[in-house]
């Protein structure tokens, strides 16, 4: 049986057809641009399989059409999905709110209930709902599959979901901590039990997932206990563009102060904020460059994100009291040696250490990064989450 997966954003669509079972990847592709004129004539669809890939240049109205076009690059490569032994479609959810925490068959009703959740997450649940509704079409006899972000961390303890806020506002409005990444959270924590050779139930982890977007979770045992992402995933850690932690008055100031509007602090604080904010670029390979030019402020931006980080695995050590591993993941996670490096540095008296050998090895599998013999295993793991995504779908038709 193979598993269809759709990771449907606001423009773009990234897809896997895998087989879950032996995370084997028959083909994979990402549609680019949907919605937007296309003139520079660089494709808007690029679809893999078999060692070859396959491009569509044109224009791209909406979804519905980049799925289609999507399903005749499948044939084109070979892989006809009306006649693939397909057993379902997973489709990634960023929010399921208080609703949703485990993988759910899709109906009307899971339709609509995801739309309702658009106000927890307004850039993502509207573009997951377009991509959700477009595949139902396309596959009408296929079984479809919501997998949520926020699932992982549905069971935090209350004092670590809970915001000190009115009770009866949260409670009319689901303001808690919800936590995000959480497949690649779960995903990783798994491999890192299995990469250990110990039972998960014994381990308690810390797990960095760093990439454009970035959390970091505390989990003992097989449940998380605190994550830094919260209502939404703004919270927590600098990223690529996203400010993470800040203190809520700057809110008020740039309204007062600024004349901002509620879209103008929206925009500011998710889309030019973090590292991008404060150099310019939000590719630390980019970022690498620009420091080694001595340029002030990418040094800053990147002294900030490494700040952000120390702190809170300083407090995720405090609150797992025992800690058997620290694991690494994700783009910036699995690709930046530095940013390990400068992350853990002068933490030996805690049995934290980074090896500069195992470190910057090119080594792309689950590795050791830790000397021989450390007390706190550091890893880097690479995360699959369509892979998380589709052998939750199997399991849930199967």
């Amino acid at each position: 049986m193979k598993v269809l997966v759709i990771n449907s954003g606001s423009s773009s669509i990234k897809y896997q057809l895998l087989q879950p079972d032996t995370g084997d990847v028959v083909a994979s592709g990402v549609v680019q641009r949907i919605g937007e004129s296309v003139a520079d004539g660089s494709p808007t669809i690029e679809h893999r399989s078999g060692g070859e890939t396959f491009e569509h240049d044109g224009p791209i109205a909406d979804h519905g059409e980049g799925l289609r076009l999507v399903f005749e690059l499948f044939t084109k490569s070979g892989h006809d999905l009306a006649r693939e032994d397909l057993g379902a479609v997973g489709h990634r959810v960023v929010h399921g709110g208080e609703v949703f925490y485990e993988p759910t068959l899709i109906t009307d009703d899971v339709v609509r209930a995801i739309a309702d959740l658009s106000t927890l997450a307004p850039l993502h649940n509207p573009a997951n709902v377009t991509g959700i509704e477009s595949a139902r079409a396309l596959l009408p006899e296929v079984p479809q599959v919501a997998v949520f972000d926020t699932a992982f961390f549905h069971h935090l303890p209350a004092a670590a979901k809970t915001y000190a806020i009115d009770a009866e506002t949260a409670a009319a409005h689901g303001i808690r901590k919800y936590g995000f990444h959480g497949t690649s959270h779960e995903y990783v924590s798994g491999r890192v039990a299995e990469f250990l050779g110990r039972d998960r139930a014994e381990i308690n982890q810390i797990v960095l997932h760093l990439g454009n977007g970035a959390s970091a979770s505390a989990i003992r045992g097989d449940r998380a206990v605190d994550t830094t992402m919260g209502l939404t995933p703004l919270e927590g850690l600098v990223m690529g563009t996203r400010s993470g932690d800040l203190d809520p008055g700057i809110i008020f100031h740039l309204i007062r102060a600024a004349g901002m509007d509620v879209q103008q602090v929206d925009d500011l604080l998710n889309r030019r904020s973090g590292i991008k904010g404060l150099s310019g670029v939000n590719d630390f390979r980019e970022l690498g460059r620009l420091i080694d030019n001595g340029d002030t402020a990418a040094k800053l931006a990147y002294d900030v994100y490494i700040h952000r980080l120390r702190r809170y695995i300083g407090a995720y050590l405090v609150e797992l009291g025992r800690v058997d591993a620290i694991t690494f993941t994700a783009g910036v996670g699995e690709n930046d040696a530095a940013v390990r490096a400068d992350a853990l540095a002068g933490l030996a008296e805690f049995g934290i250490e980074v090896d500069p050998q195992r470190n910057t090895a090119k080594d792309r599998s689950a590795r050791y990064i830790s000397p021989e013999g450390a007390k706190i295993a550091v890893l880097v793991v690479p995360t699959n989450e369509e892979l998380a995504i589709a052998r939750a779908s199997a399991a849930l038709v199967g």
